[in-house]
């Protein structure tokens, strides 16, 4: 009997609901001194995670507060937020397989996410799922070839290097790509005051202020009377700090 790996969605209580994918396999790249390959000798492999009713199922969680868990049984294996992953993240999409590479402090490492499906075809549909939902808080690059690394002892595993994936001139305008790296000041000011297309990062998205104590605040400022001259003062401040 087949077990349903179709991706789940629970909801919470902020509009953005959690998914859930299985997955066939997690692999965790070793950098040197973490590991070694026992069919080259080098101090460097891929560790390889495989579903199995033995060790559990393996399942990708993006939870609604925008936190990435991968996780087997009850173990977790990865985890991590994605709100201004932008700063240390890279996702390449390849089939039905993702590999994300991340740095933080100067060190890199790799991991690769192979998608579960009762057909290939079905798992490539559900990454292209886990892709869509990735893109509200980091872009996801598609995999045009196959570049030589010396880093992946398994030629099946995709390399480390991201793909520009470049649109095409006469292609339609769409809305404006989400702003990857730190936004400056400037940038943030011209967005505010509408001068500037941006699509901000899904981390400018979250509002840590319950929506009931937010009607409330809008209607005190709109009770008082200073309120329009501070939204003035507020704007003249902003366009101040397009000039710096």
């Amino acid at each position: 009997m087949e077990s349903d790996s179709s991706p789940k969605e629970h909801s919470t209580n902020t509009t953005i609901s959690n998914c859930v994918w299985k997955l066939r396999r997690y692999g965790r790249f070793l950098p040197k001194g973490k590991g070694k390959s026992k069919s080259t000798g080098t101090n460097c492999a891929w560790k390889i995670f495989e579903s199995s009713e033995s060790t559990g199922q393996l399942e990708l969680n993006i939870l609604g507060s925008g936190h990435l868990l991968v996780s087997q049984g009850q173990e977790l294996l990865e985890g991590f937020s994605l709100l201004n992953a932008q700063s240390f993240l890279k996702i390449q999409h390849k089939s039905d397989s993702l590999l994300f590479n991340i740095t933080i402090k100067g060190e890199s490492r790799l991991i690769r996410l192979q998608f579960d499906g009762s057909s290939q075809a079905e798992a490539v549909g559900f990454c292209s799922k886990a892709v869509q939902r990735l893109q509200d808080y980091v872009p996801v690059q598609e995999h045009l070839s196959t570049p030589a690394s010396t880093a992946p002892s398994d030629p099946a595993e995709p390399g480390p290097s991201i793909q520009q994936q470049q649109a095409p001139e006469d292609a339609p305008r769409a809305a404006p790509a989400v702003a990857m790296g730190p936004l400056s000041i400037k940038h943030l000011s011209q967005y505010f005051l509408g001068e500037r297309e941006l699509s901000l990062p899904m981390a400018y998205h979250q509002c840590t202020l319950p929506s009931g104590d937010l009607e409330a605040l809008l209607r005190l400022c709109l009770l008082d009377s200073g309120f329009p001259a501070f939204v003035e003062e507020v704007e003249k401040k902003l366009k101040e700090l397009m000039q710096e």
